[in-house]
C-alpha cells in the first residue's frame, strides 16, 4: 500500500484541502457578497491588510509623508482577508484579482484603480517623482529588483511560508524544495547588498520598500518563526540592510498600518490622519 496521491485526469474542487486559508479558498474570481467600500476624505483611498504585500503601500505613503509631499495623504482601510473582505462587490471592482492591496486614487476627474503592490509602488513613485530615479540606467535597475521581488515573493510566501507555517501537515519534499530556493534568494541578496548600501545602489529606494517587507521581515524573525530554521544570521549583508531599513521612522509607521494583531502599538486596523499612527505608537514601552 502506497500513499502517494495519483492525480485524477480532470481535477476539481471536491472538498477544502486544510490550512489557515481554506476557509476563502476557491477556484473562481469574482465578487461574493455585495458591499460597498468605506471612503475617506482624502484622494488616496487605500484598501489593504499589514501583510508584505500590504507594508510596501504604507511605508511608501509614509516616507512620502515623511518628505513633505503632502498630497500623498490617505485614508487606510483594514481588508481583512479571513473574513472574505477582499470579495466585497466593492474591492473586486477595485481589484478583479481579489487580493490586497488595492488603491483608489480620486485626485483626477475620473478615479484611478491601481492594483498588485508592485504596481501601486510604481504609480506613486513615478506620480510624485520620489524614490525612483530619473537616470535611465538606474532607474532600470531600481525596476530589476522591483521586478524580481515580484516573481521571487512567491516562492517564500506561498512557497515556503506555506508548506513550512501553514499548511496542516509537516512534508519533507515541499519544505526541502522552497527552504532551498528561499536560501538561494537570501544568498543572492547578501552578495548584491555586500557591494551597495541598499538594494539597487547606495541610494534607498522602492526596490527596498519592495523587498524590506518579505525578506527584511524574515530575517529579523517577524514572520514565518524560521529565523533559525533558515540561518538568517549567516547572511550578514541581508541582516545589516534590514536593520538599517527597519530604523527608518516611515518604515516603523507604515509597518502597522492596516494591522489587528500582535502588540497593541503594532495595531492600526485603519488609519485617516498622521495623528493616528502617533496615538498608537505612543503605547510602545
Amino acid at each position: 500500500m502506497t500513499n502517494e496521491y495519483t492525480p485524477p485526469k480532470v481535477w476539481t474542487m471536491d472538498s477544502e484541502n486544510g490550512g489557515q486559508w481554506a476557509n476563502i479558498n476557491r477556484p473562481d474570481s469574482g465578487a461574493r457578497h455585495v458591499q460597498a467600500l468605506s471612503v475617506g476624505e482624502h484622494a488616496l483611498q487605500l484598501y489593504s491588510l499589514a501583510t508584505p504585500n500590504g507594508q510596501k503601500v504604507t511605508i511608501m505613503l509614509e516616507e512620502l509623508l515623511a518628505a513633505g509631499i503632502n498630497a500623498a495623504e490617505y485614508d487606510a482601510h483594514i481588508i481583512n482577508i479571513g473574513e472574505g473582505n477582499q470579495f466585497s462587490s466593492g474591492f473586486v471592482n477595485v481589484n478583479p484579482n481579489s487580493k490586497i492591496p488595492a488603491l483608489v486614487d480620486n485626485s483626477s476627474t475620473e478615479a484611478i484603480n491601481v492594483f498588485e503592490s508592485g504596481g501601486i509602488l510604481l504609480y506613486l513613485a513615478d506620480k510624485f517623482s520620489y524614490l525612483i530615479p530619473t537616470d535611465i540606467a538606474a532607474r532600470t535597475k531600481v525596476m530589476n529588483w522591483l521586478f524580481w521581488l515580484q516573481g521571487a515573493a512567491p516562492y517564500l510566501g506561498g512557497g515556503f511560508g506555506h508548506f513550512y507555517a501553514y499548511a496542516p501537515e509537516k512534508f519533507e519534499y515541499p519544505i526541502n524544495r522552497f527552504s532551498m530556493e528561499v536560501k538561494r534568494q537570501l544568498d543572492l541578496l547578501d552578495k548584491q547588498l555586500a557591494k551597495d548600501s541598499f538594494i539597487a545602489g547606495e541610494e534607498y529606494s522602492i526596490a527596498d520598500i519592495a523587498i524590506w517587507p518579505w525578506y527584511g521581515n524574515l530575517v529579523l524573525g517577524n514572520i514565518y518563526n524560521a529565523a533559525e530554521f533558515l540561518d538568517v544570521n549567516s547572511y550578514k549583508n541581508v541582516m545589516r540592510w534590514a536593520k538599517a531599513v527597519e530604523q527608518r521612522p516611515a518604515v516603523q509607521r507604515g509597518r502597522i498600518v492596516n494591522r489587528s494583531w500582535g502588540e497593541a502599538w503594532e495595531q492600526l486596523p485603519n488609519r485617516h490622519s498622521a495623528a493616528d499612527i502617533d496615538k498608537v505608537l505612543a503605547l510602545k514601552p
